[in-house]
């Protein structure tokens, strides 16, 4: 199974991800917030990212741009996860580098079928 990268600074949304992901066999990676997402990108080289946007310090827009300028991290896909649901949320997204995006609360099918299908599974 994959290795995924969760970046998000609520443990309830954390708990929730991992609960889904961890029943599929996948191995998690959490970071609590940006600048820590992007060290664990670059030393773990996760096969995805579910990336929150709205953390304190460096949000998930800026981390997002920063992982997809960097040509150790540009490979890896990342998916938003996040309250936000606007249109131009997902608009934003997109322009930074996310090939998806999910808002929250994070359903089960949901979550599964756009990991799978971003991992080509």
């Amino acid at each position: 199974m994959a290795r995924i990268l969760v970046i998000d600074d609520s443990p309830t949304d954390l708990h929730a991800i991992r609960s889904i992901l961890e029943g599929e066999g996948h191995q998690l990676i959490e970071a609590g917030d940006g600048e820590q997402g992007l060290e664990q990108a670059r030393s773990a080289h996760p096969d995805l990212i579910l990336m929150d946007i709205v953390m304190p310090g460096m949000n998930g827009f800026q981390a997002t741009r920063r992982l997809n300028r960097d040509a150790e991290t540009a490979s890896i896909p990342v998916i938003m996860v996040s309250s936000k649901d606007q249109a131009t949320d997902r608009i934003w997204a997109q322009r930074q580098g996310a090939v998806d995006y999910i808002a929250k609360p994070v359903e089960r099918d949901e979550l599964l079928q756009k990991v799978r299908a971003v991992l080509g599974g």
